[in-house]
């Protein structure tokens, strides 16, 4: 398996991931063509897309979703409060196949079950995705974080998780009081220090790769988040690689299951 987070942050958001002959998006936050343009910087198509999966209904996870699944003939793999949050900016004419939280579904040689986040919208989920040799988890744009959230993404050799704000620089920054509150919530984002603290809880000697996803671009900067993982992962002493997704370009395709890389990109 490989993956590429192809941009992580509050202006779009979107994950490719590809397994033998299937290839997938988690979420499709920028337009069709920056899609497009993302993807073959790391040397992909979107003929090579067999679905999109839609974690919620918010337009910087759905931005593109709609002309992509109409343009490719691609299934939206949504879940009814995600269809009915994002019906209006999707479009009708889609391919859309309804999931449940918690749904074990099959995407060609792919295995995805979703789970239940924390956030504020109608559904939200996140993803683990298995071939028959590894697993990838998704979770990001939660306030809190479930024993189920723990127990779905335990034992993945790979992870995408939400280090969002550093919380003295969302105080200090130039949210207003609500905008904060609302970030702080348990229906909003994670900050670094409770996102490392579940990492912790989730490092286990296969884990072999952890993205640091949906940073903040006013609340956060690359090397606090770093800087908080690393005290995690130093204190574990599993041998695993960090990196942190940006918001303007996509990730090299990172391998799981003990490949190489095998795109050039940023890390």
């Amino acid at each position: 398996m490989h993956f590429s987070v192809l941009g992580s942050g509050s202006r779009g958001n979107a994950v490719y991931i590809e397994s033998g002959e299937t290839a997938i998006l988690i979420d499709a936050g920028f337009s069709g063509k920056e899609i497009e343009r993302r993807l073959g910087l790391i040397g992909r198509d979107l003929d090579d897309l067999d679905a999109i999966l839609l974690t919620h209904e918010h337009n910087d996870h759905i931005q593109g979703a709609g002309i992509l699944s109409r343009r490719c003939g691609l299934p939206l793999y949504v879940t009814a409060g995600t269809l009915r949050g994002g019906e209006k900016r999707l479009g009708r004419s889609c391919r859309f196949s309804e999931i449940g939280s918690g749904d074990y579904f099959e995407i060609r040689d792919m295995t995805i079950r979703s789970f239940a986040i924390s956030h504020d919208c109608q559904e939200p989920v996140g993803f683990v995705i298995r071939n028959d040799q590894v697993s990838l988890g998704y979770c990001t744009d939660t306030g809190r974080v479930s024993h189920l959230i723990g127990q779905r993404l335990k034992g993945c050799q790979g992870l995408i998780l939400e280090f969002n704000h550093d919380p003295e620089l969302l105080r200090m920054g130039p949210y207003p009081l609500v905008l904060q509150q609302r970030v702080r919530s348990s229906q909003g984002h994670l900050a670094n220090e409770q996102a490392a603290e579940f990492l912790s809880t989730l490092i286990h000697d296969g884990l072999e790769q952890v993205v640091l996803a949906h940073l903040s671009e006013t609340n956060n900067r690359p090397e606090l988040a770093m800087a908080r993982a690393q005290e995690v992962v130093a204190a574990s002493r599993v041998n695993l690689q960090l990196r942190v997704a940006v918001q303007d370009q996509p990730s090299p395709l990172i391998p799981l299951g003990g490949g190489s890389s095998c795109s050039p990109g940023n890390e």
